[in-house]
């Protein structure tokens, strides 16, 4: 029997995720967090591989292992998302329980196994709406509900314009926080890159989010990482380093 690249990768994360936890219905968590990435056509397939393994490097490594193990409950629920297309967001790998090194390890394989999502343009209006609707599919309770989304550009041609969709999820309790790739040197008219800049005015909100950026693609690990210690900490960004904190609720 033939099976495509896509078929053996269906299967490889199939296999991931049966050693992840699934999360129970009712099951209190510290943090219920989507991680919403930019699969959109400005990145191409090196860059996209990169990507993923930031985030399965982030999701593994003992700085967030320890975050997770830090907190009250010492578990917390991820769900991993594709974006780009105009209302076609993608939830590559829906809510999974992480607690442990195995549980972490088993997410951080599905994701990098999972086939990649057809996507383009930047429509980070419908990502944002997708991701505060997945929450209600959790099954979980959590502490806190965060959106942290990454890309590399403003948004474009959402159905559902960026600033709209993050005050419908700050209305709802959730808290946006954004990872700026920055691609050029381009400022805005703060004096800072104008991606950190539009992100923090566009995208992000609620109690002590914030912008982190990412110097470029290949320092998108780094970034993630510092990023989500502090969301699983419950903590806001610290200073500079191109991080913009903001105490605006929406």
């Amino acid at each position: 029997m033939q099976f495509s690249i896509d078929r053996w990768a269906a299967l490889a994360m199939a296999a991931a995720l049966l050693q992840a936890p699934a999360v129970r219905a009712d099951q209190p968590v510290d943090t219920a967090l989507v991680l919403a990435a930019d699969s959109s056509g400005s990145i191409d397939e090196a860059e996209f591989r990169l990507q993923r393994e930031g985030i399965a490097a982030a999701l593994t490594n003992p700085r967030i292992l320890q975050a997770i193990a830090d907190g009250p409950l010492g578990r917390i629920a991820v769900a991993y998302v594709e974006w780009g297309s105009p209302g076609r967001p993608e939830t590559v790998v829906g809510w999974t329980m992480v607690a442990d090194r195995r549980s972490a390890e088993a997410l951080a394989a599905a994701i990098t196994a999972a086939p990649r999502s057809p996507q383009s343009y930047n429509a980070i209006g419908d990502a944002l709406d997708h991701a505060t609707h997945l929450f209600a599919g959790c099954g979980c309770q959590p502490s806190r509900r965060v959106i942290d989304i990454s890309g590399d550009n403003a948004d474009m041609r959402s159905r559902l314009p960026a600033p709209a969709a993050r005050d419908a999820a700050v209305a709802a309790g959730i808290t946006v926080n954004a990872l700026a790739v920055l691609e050029n040197d381009r400022v805005g008219p703060d004096g800072r890159p104008w991606l950190v800049e539009y992100y923090e005015r566009d995208v992000i909100g609620g109690p002590g989010a914030f912008v982190m950026a990412a110097r470029d693609r290949a320092d998108f690990a780094r970034a993630l990482l510092d990023k989500m210690a502090l969301e699983i900490a419950g903590m806001g960004a610290p200073a500079p380093r191109y991080a913009v904190r903001t105490e605006r609720a929406r």
